[in-house]
């Protein structure tokens, strides 16, 4: 006789349908937050998948990026709602967003479209979690590969004149489509100090890392001139100090005396791709936090 098989087991309804969320947090550092977050999550019915956290020494502050799960009946704007509590009893800055969500972003370029083409790919391959709702330029060279792309582009002249006007189509875009992050994948125009206010913390930008050793036209020229042996590029956020917002990643890579100073450019648009795409990657993952003129960086 044929021994009776085990019944397959069936996922819990709860299991099936749990949605994954992120929690980010940042406030002064003291006791009991961990334990506070960690039994509000309990006691809502969520489940920590994985918990990440950091205390400051010099400047006082905790950070502390949370991914849980929770069944059906939790919603985002419930969790919003009752963590709030929470979040001012310990003066956090804090936000929680569905982990599925596709963060929407702008990217912004000029003449050099190594930055735009390498996250246009990724995005439509999936290995960027973010929606692009449109690309930005202040030039037309692009028009075309960003169609290929099915992304909307929009073509803004900035000149001395117009610059006030430009940046209010600029804002009128991002906020009507609910853009939370503008890439500046080589944008060669400066931004106002008042538009790097109104969007801080969410505009990243990419540059070689010569500065401020070679600076103005052909740094990579200048830089062979001198014999570098290093190539680099620092993604940042941007603020009203040129070049000087909070650093979320850089590339380096290694050159010999052979190199010609167009092979060290094209060894610069690679490592600049790569700490691009990660910023971005990051920033749409909720795992960078801001610390001042630096960045918490979870990985």
């Amino acid at each position: 006789m044929t021994a009776p098989q085990p019944a397959e087991s069936v996922p819990a309804a709860s299991d099936t349908a749990a949605e994954q969320y992120v929690l980010t947090l940042s406030c002064p550092d003291k006791q009991g937050i961990v334990h506070a977050v960690s039994s509000y999550l309990f006691m809502t019915g969520c489940n920590i998948e994985d918990s990440q956290q950091f205390g400051d020494h010099d400047t006082g502050l905790f950070f502390m990026r949370v991914h849980f799960s929770a069944d059906a009946t939790v919603t985002v704007d419930k969790l919003r709602a009752s963590f709030a509590a929470i979040g001012d009893s310990f003066r956090m800055e804090w936000q929680i967003h569905r982990a599925s969500d596709r963060m929407r972003i702008v990217l912004m370029v000029s003449k050099f479209g190594h930055c735009l083409n390498d996250l246009l790919f990724r995005s439509r391959t999936g290995a960027l979690p973010v929606e692009i709702v449109a690309v930005v330029s202040n030039h037309t060279d692009f028009a075309e590969l960003v169609a290929s792309y099915g992304v909307p582009f929009r073509h803004i002249p900035v000149t001395r004149e117009n610059k006030p006007e430009a940046e209010a189509q600029l804002l009128e875009l991002v906020r009507g489509e609910n853009v939370e992050l503008v890439v500046l994948a080589r944008y060669m125009q400066v931004l106002s100090d008042d538009l790097c206010k109104q969007l801080s913390g969410r505009i990243i930008n990419i540059h070689h890392s010569f500065l401020p050793s070679f600076k103005g036209a052909k740094p990579y020229h200048q830089a062979h001139a001198r014999g570098v042996k290093l190539i680099g590029a620092t993604a940042h956020y941007v603020t009203a100090d040129l070049d000087e917002g909070p650093i979320i990643e850089q590339e380096v890579e290694r050159v010999g005396h052979g190199v010609t100073p167009d092979q060290l450019v094209a060894v610069g648009r690679d490592v600049e791709c790569q700490a691009l795409a990660r910023a971005v990657q990051w920033h749409a993952e909720r795992r960078i936090l801001l610390n001042g003129r630096r960045t918490v960086v979870f990985p």
